[in-house]
């Protein structure tokens, strides 16, 4: 380590087996091994996942290591190389993608990376970038394009999600079903306008984020409660049902409704997260409709970072309904809070300045701006 950085850092963990995450001023400093590099955070964003952490459900009792630093969605700058680095450089603007791929399964050695048999998860399996500095291997930054500002930046894990549903279910000239609209499927609904979508129809239970779809994209939006949806959908679409569902609420009913809703031939890309196993009618639903069914999961490596980053550059992409608030870092508590209650969609942390050792020695002050 560079004796110019500190040994120590400010750092949300999970310090305790119960709900809630605790800054701990006196984290130390990521070491980098040969190949990583090392990032000093500007903004990070706060993701769903991180909400579970938080909550400390059964998912993150059974998933995550006491003692870990958590978060996975951040920009920041480069502050210090590995012996091996031979692409990134002192002081660029940087994201990086959260999943960590071994590199040697089947599915890595494939370009499947995003499906690696032994992923590590950064704030999950490894320590997160909820602090000023955060270690990641080189292979998966991602430079951060100068005319795309840190609030964006440090959400391309979500949009990203967004991107590679779209992508994967092919939704350009055809009509569009979206169920669920929290922050991926709102990114979704947007990501769907500017690839081309013809029809989007967008069902959820939130009346202000089927306000935000309506704004961003969305043509027509039901609320879910209202279980004559379906058949709507099927009338505004010649009584053919829309050609493309992208399930982005993991809630077993909405995930049925829209199966129902689907026309003959069309395409399901499923994103959300069940809690609970989800009956199926298969014959009539899925069988002899001759749907095709695809599993989303995370980012392609990096397919889907240059999709996104042409998404953002042609300024088609609506996203300042989405990412709704910006807070210091220590203000997390009510990051969480605004997320629990739903006045804020998608929440990003400003992390303290930093002062910060480049490779020539001198002193230069990375700020959260």
């Amino acid at each position: 380590m560079n004796a110019r950085f500190p040994e120590t850092m400010p750092a949300l963990r999970k310090l305790y087996d119960k709900p809630g995450l605790w800054l701990q001023e006196d984290t130390p400093l990521p070491r980098i091994g040969p190949r990583e590099v090392l990032i000093a955070v500007t903004h990070a964003g706060i993701c769903g996942t991180d909400r579970h952490i938080y909550e400390w459900d059964a998912w993150s009792k059974s998933r995550v290591a006491v003692g870990i630093t958590t978060g996975h969605e951040f920009v920041g700058h480069v502050v210090e190389l590995g012996s091996a680095v031979t692409r990134a450089q002192i002081g660029q603007r940087v994201s990086a993608e959260g999943h960590i791929g071994c590199g040697v399964c089947q599915p890595c050695r494939t370009g499947n990376g995003h499906i690696c048999e032994r992923v590590d998860i950064l704030g999950i399996d490894c320590n997160g970038c909820f602090a000023t500095y955060v270690a990641v291997p080189e292979e998966n930054v991602w430079p951060v394009h100068p005319k795309i500002p840190n609030h964006i930046a440090a959400v391309f894990d979500p949009l990203g999600n967004a991107v590679h549903t779209v992508m994967a279910a092919g939704v350009s000239g055809r009509s569009v079903l979206i169920t669920g609209v929290g922050i991926i499927g709102l990114m979704a609904v947007t990501v769907a306008r500017a690839a081309g979508a013809g029809l989007i129809l967008v069902t959820d239970r939130d009346k202000r984020r089927l306000a935000i779809a309506k704004k961003i994209g969305a043509d027509h939006v039901f609320e879910a409660g209202d279980d004559t949806w379906p058949a709507q959908a099927r009338q505004l679409t010649h009584d053919q049902g829309p050609e493309v569902l992208l399930e982005m609420s993991g809630h077993p009913k909405a995930i049925r409704q829209g199966f129902t809703a689907l026309r003959n031939g069309g395409t399901a890309a499923l994103l959300g997260l069940p809690a609970e196993p989800v009956a199926l009618d298969l014959p009539n639903d899925i069988i002899f409709k001759g749907a095709t069914v695809l599993g989303i999961n995370g980012r392609r490596m990096f397919e889907t970072w240059y999709q996104m980053e042409n998404l953002l550059l042609s300024g088609r992409l609506e996203l300042d309904d989405i990412v709704t608030h910006t807070l210091p870092m220590r203000e997390f508590e009510k990051g969480f809070q605004l997320m629990q209650s739903g006045e804020g969609i998608k929440v990003v942390l400003e992390m303290p300045e930093t002062d910060v050792g480049a490779a020539s020695g001198t002193l230069e002050t990375v700020a959260a701006s």
